[in-house]
């Protein structure tokens, strides 16, 4: 005699059934969406970003040209001039002047005063009849002497680095942007534009450690699944750091200066032209540099279901 079934057994057919109605009801939606096409649409978003100087005092810029160092396989100073010059042909209303590129570093060490020559030691006078013979004059050397001391410091910085390969080689470079008579001078002859100068150092660079990447794994049943893994590299690549210098070619007074620094590595065995790692790099800082000169506009778009 088969008794009476379970209240949870009897209820287990009905919440199968709601299931399977509610998957096929799903399916069916679905199945409409897909024959109607989704209804959705793209709104354009524009987003504002102000300029960092007030240019309007200018008709036309100059991008004179840089002090750059650093990687051999490349002119720095040449790629920048070039770069920055097609990009504000585009994208500024400012006129940008042809001109040769200056040769900075040589401008630099034209500036550099020539060491004075020793002082001689005075002839002793002749000893007459008569007179007391005369005392030796005792001179304090030049190591032990204060003044000579800071004379000799102030040689040191005044050193220009005919061969730039670092950030230190760099520093003394600096102070040709606050000679405002050179650049007043480079003004006129340019009918006052905005000059824009500056350093670039363009060096390799070279690391290993331990990276971490994702990974693809798929398990028994082909399920994919995506999990950190971390593996020993080495990497190679290239480091630049440019600093951008607005003058005022009026007074040759410097406006605004900013710098920057980007790093890009590569896998040790991936062979990439230095010439090639520097434009992705500079495609970075293109906007930030433009952003100082003239408002941006970042264009995009926003997708909206109806």
């Amino acid at each position: 005699m088969i008794g009476p079934v379970p209240a949870n057994n009897r209820s287990k057919p009905f919440s199968s059934r709601r299931r399977l109605a509610l998957a096929v009801v799903a399916a069916g939606v679905a199945a409409f969406t897909l024959a109607c096409g989704a209804d959705f649409y793209e709104i354009p978003i524009e987003t504002p970003i102000q300029a960092k100087l007030d240019v309007s005092a200018f008709q036309r810029v100059l991008v004179a040209g840089f002090v750059a160092g650093g990687s051999e396989d490349l002119d720095a100073n040449q790629e920048t001039v070039r770069l920055l010059r097609s990009q504000l042909r585009t994208k500024s209303s400012l006129k940008v002047i042809d001109a040769d590129i200056l040769p900075l570093i040589e401008v630099a060490n034209e500036g550099q005063p020539a060491a004075a020559p020793a002082a001689a030691a005075p002839a002793p006078a002749p000893a007459g009849e008569g007179s007391a013979p005369s005392t030796p004059t005792v001179r304090p050397s030049s190591a032990t002497t204060p003044a000579a001391g800071k004379d000799d410091k102030a040689a040191q910085t005044l050193t220009l680095a005919q061969k730039i390969k670092d950030e230190k080689d760099l520093e003394p470079y600096e102070r040709l942007f606050a000679n405002t008579a050179y650049w007043k001078r480079i003004g006129e002859e340019f009918q006052n534009p905005l000059i824009v100068t500056g350093t670039v150092l363009f060096t390799n660079r070279s690391t290993s450690g331990f990276v971490q990447r994702d990974q693809e794994i798929f398990d028994s049943l082909g399920r994919r699944r995506v999990v950190p893994v971390r593996t020993y590299q080495e990497r190679k690549g290239f480091i630049l750091r440019p600093k951008f210098v607005f003058i005022d070619g009026r007074t040759g007074a410097t406006m605004y200066s900013e710098s920057y620094r980007e790093e890009i590595l590569y896998n040790a065995q991936q062979n990439t032209p230095a010439l090639s790692s520097y434009f992705e790099l500079m495609d970075r800082l293109v906007p930030n540099f433009l952003s100082a000169l003239s408002s941006q506009k970042i264009r995009g778009t926003r997708v909206l279901l109806k």
